[in-house]
């Protein structure tokens, strides 16, 4: 990806900036691909990491805080998240018997159903994405990132 041919520009960018642009241009490509492969779904990135951390739970209810703190993108809004799952009929939220302040969330079979579904649609966006990356470069690549 050449970062001055996709904002065209010939002007040299400072590497520091060029770096920040490249990165910020690789991740909206990654966003770009990704969504396409669930849009079929019906779900957004941030529906799908939900209905992941959920399966994750293995049978066992998590909370809001449990799944905010799971998220991949932190956001405020993942009450509006669950709400929607729960409307799609992947996800159940219950209050807890023991503790009428606690709310509880488990994914549904039908959410567990569909997911393997969309597990499939994200491994072929994924090896889009990274098809020009051998398995030493990604450890590579995971190496710079780490360093964030």
């Amino acid at each position: 990806m050449k970062v001055e041919k996709l904002i065209k520009t010939d002007k040299p960018i400072p590497l520091e900036s060029r770096t920040i642009i490249h990165i910020n241009l690789v991740s909206n490509k990654i966003n770009e691909v990704m969504n396409q492969a669930i849009k079929p779904y019906g779900i957004s990135l941030q529906q799908f990491n939900v209905l992941r951390i959920l399966r994750g739970q293995k049978g066992k209810p998590a909370n809001l805080s449990t799944v905010n703190e799971r998220m991949v993108t932190k956001m405020s809004n993942t009450t509006r998240l669950i709400d929607k799952l729960i409307i799609k009929g992947y996800v159940n939220r219950v209050v807890c018997p023991s503790n009428r302040r606690k709310i509880e969330i488990t994914i549904t079979p039908k959410g567990e159903t569909d997911l393997i579904k969309i597990d499939k649609a994200i491994a072929l966006a994924q090896e889009e994405i990274l098809q020009d990356l051998s398995k030493q470069d990604l450890k590579e690549l995971n190496q710079l990132l780490d360093k964030f």
